[in-house]
């Protein structure tokens, strides 16, 4: 199947084949129709799958070809709410390349930058808005954006959202849009808390997985390299340069220890930066920047990073702390093996992470290859320590992590009780509802 068989409109077939696509990968071959059809959806695809594609290309078909209620004032006509910034941006830019040929408007807000710039874009009109929850409230908050003739909403990244807590800023941006509108909802986990999301959200939704729950890419090869904790960053340095890796993303667990990683690596001549929640948002995309055109060898991250990030034939993701949450594995190693490429995905595991590592292999439902490294041997006389979080934190039991699998669960069970028992009023349907308490300090 090509492009030209799924009823897109010339304009847009242009500017896919000016990205130099001929052919929809198997999300898009599902979602375009849907979506062009007005349903609502509920999507499931690995990350790296071209689900963005899946619904900016149906989205700006639909508003090019139906006539604005209110063509003088170019009001917010579909929304899109993502977890990150890097999301954001990265989902504005497809909006931009794919809709080159059309006379919509787009624009993106987010925390950790001016306002203001925002608010000017925001007067001028725009028909597609790309935002942050906890920005766009700002912006509501302050009159800068109507959203009352929203007709498509699109949750990118939904579970990851309920992870980082969004759930009430959410609740209060859909109390805010109109009853009769499309929804679609793309993930790349698709666990049961998402499921009875979008039964309180969906209104009799198509439903699409175009692969096996919360499994990686096929593309990626997976190995873990058994390690002592204090010679993982020995480690690390030594693969760098003894196969001269020129382009490597590394997650680590905290800040802190992304920072110091980074500072380390630069002291064995390594070029590195590091990227997470604490660094200025101008400081983040000097670094992706720099990683992107080959500036720096190695960029150190937090999970902030772990969605959201596009790097073209991206070879190289190494785990060097293990996630507390065994669905940001999937994500992180989501990072490689895109588009159709090849990718390594490394897991530097030492004593203290052996449940962490069992926990991601029941998610896979499979064990992953242990190769130890020679020369970097385990050292047997050592023993597990509990594993620092952070903020004086420490993980001492299988579910003892703060917003780890199961606690996240029976936080997302209430909240999605929450939302059912408030349809007639409360909930997610579009109807009047309680605006709930004040929304999320959090702003990505």
């Amino acid at each position: 199947m090509s492009f030209n068989e799924l009823g897109l409109s010339a304009e847009l077939l242009r500017a896919v084949a000016d990205q130099g696509y001929s052919e929809p990968t198997p999300v898009q071959r599902q979602a375009i129709p849907v979506i062009l059809e007005g349903r609502d959806l509920l999507a499931g695809a690995q990350t790296g799958t071209g689900k963005t594609a899946g619904f900016t290309l149906p989205l700006l078909h639909l508003l090019s070809n139906r006539p604005s209620l209110s063509p003088e004032r170019r009001p917010v006509r579909a929304l899109i709410l993502t977890p990150t910034r890097e999301l954001a941006a990265q989902v504005e830019q497809s909006v931009i390349d794919y809709g080159k040929h059309l006379p919509l408007k787009s624009a993106v807000v987010f925390g950790g930058v001016k306002i203001n710039p925002q608010i000017h874009k925001l007067r001028r009109g725009v028909d597609i808005l790309v935002a942050t929850p906890g920005r766009l409230l700002d912006h509501v908050s302050q009159r800068t954006v109507d959203l009352t003739k929203v007709e498509v909403l699109v949750l990118d990244e939904a579970d990851r959202m309920l992870d980082m807590g969004f759930i009430r800023d959410i609740r209060k941006i859909l109390a805010l849009l109109p009853r009769q509108r499309q929804n679609l909802l793309f993930s790349a986990t698709y666990s049961e808390e998402i499921r009875k999301f979008a039964d309180a959200l969906l209104d009799s939704p198509a439903q699409i997985e175009v692969a096996r729950r919360n499994t990686p890419a096929e593309l990626v090869s997976q190995v873990v390299h058994p390690v002592d904790r204090e010679r993982k960053r020995e480690l690390l340095s030594f693969m760098v340069g003894s196969q001269n890796w020129q382009q490597a993303l590394v997650f680590t667990r905290t800040k802190h220890g992304a920072n110091r990683l980074s500072k380390q690596l630069e002291l064995d001549g390594i070029s590195s930066s590091a990227i997470h929640g604490n660094k200025s948002q101008g400081a983040r995309t000097r670094a992706l920047a720099e990683f992107k055109n080959g500036d720096i060898r190695v960029l150190v991250a937090t999970d902030v990073a772990a969605r959201g990030l596009d790097i073209d034939q991206l070879p190289h993701v190494v785990n060097y702390d293990l996630p507390n949450v065994p669905e940001d594995y999937v994500h992180r190693i989501g990072r490689t093996g895109r588009a159709g490429n090849e990718g390594q995905a490394m897991s530097l595991v030492c004593i203290d992470e052996h449940q962490l590592l069992k926990d991601i292999e029941g998610l896979l439902k499979r064990s992953l290859p242990k190769i130890t490294i020679p020369g970097y041997e385990p050292d047997p006389s050592i023993r597990a320590e509990p594993i620092k979080m952070g903020g004086g934190k420490q993980r001492s039991g299988r579910n003892s992590r703060p917003g780890g699998r199961r606690n996240g669960q029976n936080q997302a069970r209430k909240q999605n009780a929450g939302a059912k028992n408030g349809r007639n009023g409360g909930g997610f349907g579009g109807q009047r509802r309680r605006q709930g308490s004040s929304h999320s300090s959090r702003r990505p």
